[in-house]
């Protein structure tokens, strides 16, 4: 989806979701590419995934229930799709220096690539079409990011 075409009301939050999907793709194809410090970026991808999932439980989607049918039912999925990716997330910082580490990184990173797809494709297009007005939702969204980085840091 291309950020520029996102309507105003809904850019900032969805370019924000978008970002997070980016940098996440970035951090699978750093680990593919990688000989050594796997261990590092799989940690970074985890942390990165966790920051996103919550940002999105706790804000975007429950901004969204109840706007229509068709998107509960692609909030239902994604809610389950985000309880196998926390699954995976905590198999793979169990497995930081084990040989199960690569294995599990690879599901996850095609079950975040087929999240993702969905999300930017059904999601995104169906909070385009029903005209959901985000920007009140896009600062919440922003002041969240900004206090779990702080933690982090």
């Amino acid at each position: 989806m291309d950020k520029s075409k996102i309507p105003a009301g809904q850019r900032q939050a969805l370019g924000a979701l978008m970002d997070d999907h980016r940098a996440v793709k970035k951090l699978f194809k750093s680990f593919e590419q990688s000989k050594s410090n796997k261990e590092s970026i799989a940690g970074e991808t985890c942390n990165q995934l966790a920051m996103h999932a919550r940002i999105e439980e706790e804000i975007f989607y429950p901004a969204l229930r109840g706007v229509s049918d068709d998107l509960d039912a692609l909030l239902d999925e994604a809610k389950v799709e985000h309880g196998v990716a926390k699954d995976l997330i905590a198999a793979i910082r169990r497995a930081a220096d084990s040989d199960r580490l690569e294995a599990t990184y690879k599901v996850l990173t095609e079950y975040v690539g087929h999240h993702v797809e969905e999300e930017e494709g059904d999601m995104f297009e169906a909070v385009i079409k029903q005209n959901v007005d985000l920007r009140e939702v896009a600062t919440r969204m922003a002041t969240l990011k900004e206090e779990l980085l702080a933690l982090a840091a």
